[in-house]
């Protein structure tokens, strides 16, 4: 099977032979179309005629796959394709024509598989093993499956700057970043996944472009971004602006092909919160309504927003119970009070969780949100809207993701944090909490067994910007009280060195070790138990109730498909609950971290459904 997307923008193949070559540049006088010679050869330079409304096309008869290319603007600057289905010497250097058909696809058949299934394994590319690249990723999918996880999530592939970053500067959003291998690699591995059943969800940046390597605004920038509105990476995107229509279209088109050239199963979109858009349809609702038309109902595609806003409307289902908009989002409120339960940490935005943490993971686990409409002193005004009307599967629970982790200074993962503090009884009962509950849960890389390798921000700028990167990420924790001496901060880790990207790799050989094999035995444990437990009656769970029946103690219910009731109760505190409590579980039994006659100890969990 063949997969390719008919796009606008960028070099395609044409059906009778040669290809086209298009870009968007109205902030061009001339445009020309620039082919290198090989050795000491001379290139060739072709004319791109205007077609009008700033876009430049030209037509080679002779062009064929593999062909390098750039464009010339106004005779000057050389630049690489914006849409670039592929850039092997880094963004900085000529595009290469692909053939998006010459790969044949053998997952058919393949539909998906349905939301209220959505195990979720976050992973950076380059981290998840010791090659770091998309074929060697297929070696560990097997593993995957084991565990219970029926979805990866990859950080973002798209061609950044060097090769080592997390992909949130990326500036070819088209094409596969080359240090990961090539395009046909990373459809491999999406075909590998399909055939164990596995979904791939792709993180995709639509906010902002990377510091390095974005030439838009030599020949779009007044079209492509607003300089009234200033973010913390340049301007914004012009999402509301004159020529809103190309430009939404230019990522519109971006998340098409990720799902139809790709197969993907869906994508997470970064930062929504981040775009600045006053258009009475928001780009990221326009987004996901192209998509759902798109798509239709061939296959189960998903949209996960990341929005700190807390917006349910975004997260709106119909008389049917389908989102309209997006699937989930990234649930920040449930991170952040089961955070605080297991660190004991109260600074940052952690101080909006440290005065009642029990209540705030309480109500996100049930309702959503824990803020909707409330104050936050973090924040410095209300934050959020009711959620209590949305199901719990529009909301992706974790307990670290790659942001939380990385954006400390010394990336610590909470099964480092939690034990630096004897807390590691209350990690076990709160992940017992969160693979235990409807809402789909999320693992990042290496949780499954207690990973200690840090996970730490890194990338691989040069000159002047790796300087001021490393000094504004050390400056950044200034205002923390342990980082207040400048010896201090200058022993956080430099992002820009080789050794901060290698310490962050997994090391697969703590699976085998004490204590992460029992970690490893404990996560698979409880996956097996939703699988079994709890996914075949997921589909219709609908928003959940909650009490603090005693101080420490968690009682919460959810309703889920035909009649059945799913019930937790957990003494997360370091004093036992009333044992009458932990006597009056209804239903069935499923898991309990502690014998029956121990009551309702210190960290303790008790997990049943109650047949319909």
């Amino acid at each position: 099977m063949k997969r390719a997307h008919d796009m606008p923008f960028g070099a395609q193949l044409l059906p009778g032979g040669g290809a086209r070559f298009r870009l968007w540049a109205p902030g061009a006088g001339r445009v020309e179309l620039l082919r290198p010679g090989a050795g000491r050869q001379a290139g060739r330079v072709d004319a791109m005629p205007a077609l009008g409304g700033g876009w430049f096309e030209l037509r080679l008869e002779d062009a064929q796959p593999g062909l390098r290319y750039a464009y010339r603007i106004d005779g000057g600057l050389v630049v690489p394709d914006p849409a670039s289905r592929c850039n092997p010497d880094d963004v900085h250097r000529p595009s290469q024509l692909v053939d998006p058909a010459a790969f044949d696809w053998p997952d058919g058949a393949w539909r998906g598989r349905p939301w209220h299934e959505a195990v979720i394994y976050e992973l950076h590319i380059g981290c998840f093993t010791r090659q770091g690249s998309f074929r060697a990723a297929i070696e560990r999918l097997d593993e995957l499956v084991a565990l219970g996880v029926t979805a990866i999530e990859l950080m973002p592939v798209a061609d950044f700057p060097g090769r080592r970053g997390w992909g949130y500067d990326g500036v070819l959003l088209y094409a596969p970043e080359a240090s990961y291998g090539s395009p046909d690699d990373l459809k491999q591995l999406v075909a590998a996944a399909h055939a164990r059943g596995l979904m791939v969800l792709l993180d995709v940046v639509y906010n902002h472009f990377g510091p390095d390597g974005n030439y838009l605004h030599a020949y779009a920038g007044g079209a492509f971004f607003d300089p009234a509105v200033n973010t913390p990476w340049g301007a914004a995107i012009a999402f509301d602006g004159p020529q809103r229509g190309t430009v939404r279209d230019f990522f519109i088109h971006n998340a098409l092909y990720w799902i139809e050239e790709f197969h993907l199963d869906g994508l997470r979109i970064d930062a929504v919160h981040a775009m600045h858009d006053r258009s009475a349809l928001h780009f990221a609702d326009e987004l996901a309504q192209r998509v759902r038309r798109v798509v239709g109902d061939s296959r189960h595609v998903h949209v996960i927003v990341e929005n700190h806003a807390n917006d349910a409307e975004r997260l709106a289902r119909d008389g049917a119970g389908r989102a309209r908009l997006a699937d989930a989002q990234w649930n920040d409120d449930a991170h952040h009070a089961m955070h605080v339960l297991a660190t004991g940490e109260h600074d940052g935005y952690y101080a909006d969780y440290a005065d009642a943490p029990l209540r705030h993971l309480g109500r996100a686990l049930a309702e959503g949100f824990s803020y909707q409409g409330e104050f936050s002193v973090y924040g410095g005004g209300p934050r959020g809207t009711p959620s209590t009307q949305l199901p719990p599967l529009a909301f992706v629970n974790a307990l670290q993701t790659h942001d939380q982790i990385g954006n400390r200074a010394q990336g610590e993962r909470i099964g480092m944090l939690a034990a630096a503090c004897g807390r590691e009884a209350a990690l076990r009962a709160l992940v017992a909490c969160l693979l235990l509950s409807p809402s789909p849960p999320l693992l990042f890389m290496g949780e499954e067994w207690g990973a200690r390798t840090p996970f730490m921000y890194f990338c691989d700028f040069e000159g002047d910007l790796a300087r001021d990167v490393t000094e504004g990420r050390r400056n950044e924790f200034g205002r923390f009280a342990r980082f207040a001496d400048a010896q201090a901060r200058a022993a956080i880790p430099d992002p820009n060195a080789q050794d901060t990207f290698r310490r962050s790799r997994l090391d697969r050989r703590e699976r085998r070790r004490a204590p992460h094999a029992a970690w490893l035995a404990l996560t698979t444990r409880l996956l097996r138990l939703r699988h079994a437990e709890l996914m075949p009656h997921l589909a219709a769970a609908g928003s959940g109730t909650w009490a603090e029946p005693s101080p420490g103690t968690l009682q919460l219910n959810w309703p889920l498909g035909g009649g059945h009731r799913w019930h937790l109760l957990a003494q997360l505190a370091d004093a036992s609950g009333p044992s009458a409590l932990a006597g009056q579980v209804p239903g069935h039994v499923v898991y309990r971290t502690h014998d029956a006659a121990s009551g309702l100890p210190p960290w303790s969990v008790i997990v049943s459904r109650q047949p319909g």
